[in-house]
């Protein structure tokens, strides 16, 4: 049987993130990672340089694959947050290894941070196309369409974020219940910030 290098690296990567997901950079184990991927630790060294590399390349792929599954469109905002919210609520992964990253990295950049933020910029570069900052001078446009992204982003993220305030808050036994309300009152939240945006435009102009 021919070794299948392309298989051992998805494997890795698949065993990685479970592993990142649960323990974090600092807490997971080269060793574990190996063990369910069924690879040996040389593999991963050879494949992705380390440790720290790897968890760089898991989150990043995550992200990219939260970009592609579920684009915000901005002619349809509304939509768009329901679908991220449920993309979320199916890979609650990726949530753990941003937290992971934000307590782990502290305020230095993460690895891939030029790309990651070339990324975002696209999403920015959309709202303004679709005229959510009309009306206002740079660079007054562009942080105004940053406000929207990180808004809707943290709009949806919180849910998963803390499930423990889930439980706390919204005062429901069943966790899928608790948030089908939330995605209602996210998509409702963010339509009404939308046309309150654009009464405030229609009135500018």
């Amino acid at each position: 049987m021919s070794y299948d290098a392309e298989a051992t690296r998805r494997r890795i990567f698949d065993a990685a993130t479970g592993e990142f997901a649960t323990h974090g950079l600092a807490g997971a184990r080269v060793e574990r990672i190996a063990a369910a991927a069924k690879a040996n630790k040389q593999a991963i060294y050879l494949y992705f340089g380390g440790k720290e590399k790897l968890f760089g390349a898991v989150v990043r792929a995550k992200v990219d694959e939260v970009c592609h599954s579920s684009s915000i469109d901005p002619n349809a905002l509304g939509e768009s947050v329901g679908q991220l919210f449920d993309w979320y609520q199916e890979h609650p992964e990726l949530i753990r290894l941003l937290l992971w990253e934000a307590l782990e990295s502290g305020p230095g950049p993460v690895l891939g941070e030029d790309e990651r933020r070339a990324a975002y910029r696209d999403n920015v570069r959309d709202l303004l196309g679709a005229g959510v900052a009309a009306g206002l001078d740079e660079p007054a446009r562009t942080h105004a369409a940053q406000d929207w992204m990180f808004t809707l982003l943290g709009l949806v993220a919180w849910n998963f974020a803390v499930p423990q305030l889930c439980r706390l808050v919204l005062d429901e036994d069943d966790e899928r219940t608790a948030l089908a309300r939330r995605r209602s009152a996210v998509v409702g939240a963010v339509r009404a910030l939308a046309a309150q945006r654009q009464e405030e435009t229609t009135g500018q102009g």
